[in-house]
């Protein structure tokens, strides 16, 4: 197969991905185990933990460990084999794929993992669309194989004829559920048996057998080890050849069988995927792309983080480094504001944990005290002048008004609300017309209001009572500024400034949106806003 270019510079060692999946297809276990087979943690937690075991790294809010479900994307940077993974672990909940669209803006590639049983589901769907439209190469997980599963080749199919890739499997399961005991490597011409270990939480034994040694297993029934033989053979006479070229350019996706609760073939694909999976790739920037190669530091703020460390209650800009050389102490222009910043404490992120850092190559992700006011898109570089592009915040579907339970506690209501909306978790909006200050929060999803409430009551110690209104969308509005000033809220569209100042829309239906362009023809509505 045609692998990777050798790696001519530290840089090229980097690897950086995300993980991406439905709700419950075990994006965060594969996640874990990935840690752990990268010797990063020496025992490998639970996504839903009894009190007595441990919780997942990747999941450090608790929020996302009372609930079992990844809310907030996170870095997790190790070494393995003489590479440096960054690995971006995201939020597989549909009304968190804001926060995805903005992780998947700083990786090279990415796993997409697949319930063995479901196939592709909608929300994977999604995201791989999100993949696409950033031209991110994609690696496939076929996960839970310990249980009941579609037959391979109905897997295979799916990926062809649903997301248009050619799947390439590299290797190919032997048995499913209770008699699922290993996989095939295609590339080594034999098959890895494995031992399940106690709670799953260790590094499975693993055993390498020919198909004669894979004969004389006592769970290898003669229809078994024909079957398998049959699908080998099949798998060759198709002549599905890896192409490093092919996945760059998402025609291809390799494929691999396991079970990430068990740990069977985890290893496999990781060994795997880190000598296949692209290093750092340029970036489209204005006035053309930047390569990891050139002189200059460069990088770009792609999330915001508060209170990761209850006893400092800071916020932490996370910036991927796309070019040059990241040093700690260097001063770097802020392309947004034109000013110089020092930057003085940078970190390396593991989950909720941190330790400084000196220095950083492309690929990597740093986190950066947020003193001074970064935004999710700003730019960071040194030398030539850079400036990424923006990163495009959705439009928001749900709406509710959020009311302080204590008046003492106005100040930290107010700073609680703005740093929430500064790491894109929710828009703040203010109505024009209404008498109170009191804020409209927009969302993507509606779990995002049980966050932001859950949050400012764990983080700021503030209560609130939240009120959902029937409003379903928002536009941004533009035109002349005296006809801006004539337009009135109603029961059916509310007039409102976002935090920017800029004006936005919400109607309660499509029906009164396209009345309201009618009625207002001068007027423009965006999907997303012109300026920032």
């Amino acid at each position: 197969m045609t692998l990777a270019a050798s790696p001519t510079t530290p840089a090229a060692l980097r690897r950086t991905f995300g993980i991406i999946s439905h709700p419950d297809a075990g994006k965060t276990t594969l996640t874990e185990k990935l840690l752990l087979y990268g010797n990063a943690i020496e025992v490998a937690g639970n996504v839903r933990a009894r009190k007595n075991q441990r919780t997942t790294t990747s999941d450090w809010m608790a929020m996302e460990r009372e609930r079992g479900i990844s809310i907030s994307s996170t870095v997790l940077q190790f070494p393995y084999k003489g590479h440096v993974i960054n690995l971006l672990d995201t939020p597989g909940h549909q009304d968190f794929s804001e926060d995805t669209y903005r992780t998947l803006s700083a990786v090279d590639s990415a796993v997409m993992v697949l319930d063995a049983a479901k196939g592709i589901e909608p929300q994977t769907r999604k995201l791989f669309e999100v993949c696409r439209l950033r031209g991110i190469p994609i690696f496939t997980f076929i996960n839970k194989m310990d249980r009941p599963a579609q037959h391979p080749l109905e897997l295979l199919d799916e990926i062809q004829t649903v997301l248009g890739m050619e799947p390439v499997p590299m290797n190919w399961p032997i048995g499913d559920g209770p008699v699922f005991v290993g996989v095939y490597d295609r590339a080594a011409g034999g098959a890895y048996i494995y031992d399940r270990t106690e709670r799953n939480e260790r590094i499975s034994r693993e055993h390498f057998v020919d198909l004669a040694g894979l004969a004389a297993l006592p769970s290898m029934t003669a229809e078994r080890l024909a079957q398998l033989d049959e699908d080998i053979q099949l798998l060759d006479s198709l002549g599905i050849v890896f192409d490093y070229q092919r996945v760059l350019r998402e025609e291809q996706t390799p494929v691999f069988f396991g079970s990430a609760l068990t740990n069977f073939g985890v290893r496999q694909f990781l060994d795997s995927f880190i000598e296949t999976a692209p290093p750092p790739q340029p970036y489209p920037a204005e006035g053309g792309r930047v390569s990891p190669d050139d002189d200059g530091f460069s990088g770009f703020v792609f999330k915001i983080q508060a209170n990761m460390d209850p006893k400092h209650r800071d916020s932490v800009a996370f910036v991927r480094v796309c070019s040059g050389t990241f040093e700690r102490d260097m001063a770097a222009t802020h392309a947004q504001s034109g000013k110089t910043v020092r930057l003085a404490r940078p970190y390396r992120m593991f989950g909720g944990d941190r330790e400084i850092v000196d220095q950083a190559l492309p690929g990597d992700i740093v986190g950066i005290p947020n003193n001074d006011g970064f935004a999710i898109g700003d730019t960071l570089y040194t030398g030539r002048a850079v400036k990424f592009a923006p990163i495009a915040r959705f439009s928001p579907e749900h709406f509710a008004t959020l009311r302080n339970k204590d008046i003492a506690k106005r100040k930290q209501f107010d700073k609680g609300v703005r740093q929430l909306e500064s790491e894109g978790a929710i828009q703040v909006l203010f109505d024009i017309h209404a008498l109170s200050r009191e804020p409209i929060l927009a969302a993507v999803g509606p779990l995002q209001f049980e966050v932001v409430q859950s949050r400012l009551e764990n983080e700021y110690g503030v209560s609130t009572i939240l009120e959902r209104l029937p409003h379903v969308l928002a536009r941004w509005v533009s035109g002349p500024a005296a006809k801006l000033e004539t337009l009135r809220s109603r029961s059916e569209v509310i007039l409102t400034r976002d935090l920017h100042g800029l004006m936005v829309a919400v109607f309660s239906s499509p029906f009164h949106m396209t009345y309201f362009r009618e009625q207002n023809p001068e007027i423009e509505l965006l999907d997303i806003a012109n300026s920032a």
